[in-house]
């Protein structure tokens, strides 16, 4: 004969309730921080530095070309033009701009630039190449992409 008596214990079930709003509060702070990448680059640049840099206001028709030595290689002679995720020639650039001129409404083709985002090494040949192929596709507004200057 006992005296004490043998209780079950259950351990209480776990409230829930709350989870899916903890859950949709960590996803949208993840959306909100994370920076989404559109490009992936094939080229490796070094962007020059300036004095005069202004920032561009709508880069919704801003289209950038990357100029740089291939990703692995160290031979900044070598450059190659990268435009979204493609490896492109000079004379690729005219065809490409066209098509993206043909794309955009008649309200953003007078809006349209392009950015050239060059290795401070490259060659002024390759950016005069591509300057010329803009010019073939009448595409005049052209940015180039700097770092500020510290004095």
């Amino acid at each position: 004969m006992s005296m004490f008596r043998r209780r079950s214990h259950r351990v209480p079930a776990l409230n829930t309730s709350s989870l899916p709003d903890l859950v949709f509060t960590v996803l949208f702070f993840f959306m909100i921080v994370t920076h989404m990448r559109r490009v992936t680059l094939k080229v490796k640049y070094q962007t020059p530095q300036g004095t005069e840099l202004t920032r561009l206001t709508k880069k919704t028709v801003n289209t950038y070309i990357y100029i740089g030595a291939p990703i692995g290689s160290q031979d900044a002679a070598n450059s190659r033009i990268q435009i979204n995720d493609k490896l492109v020639t000079a004379d690729e650039v005219t065809d490409y701009m066209a098509e993206e001129r043909k794309r955009l409404s008649p309200e953003d083709l007078n809006q349209m630039s392009v950015t050239i985002k060059s290795d401070r090494n490259t060659r002024m040949k390759v950016i005069t190449d591509v300057k010329k192929s803009l010019r073939k596709a009448n595409t005049l507004r052209i940015y180039y992409a700097a770092t500020d200057k510290k004095r």
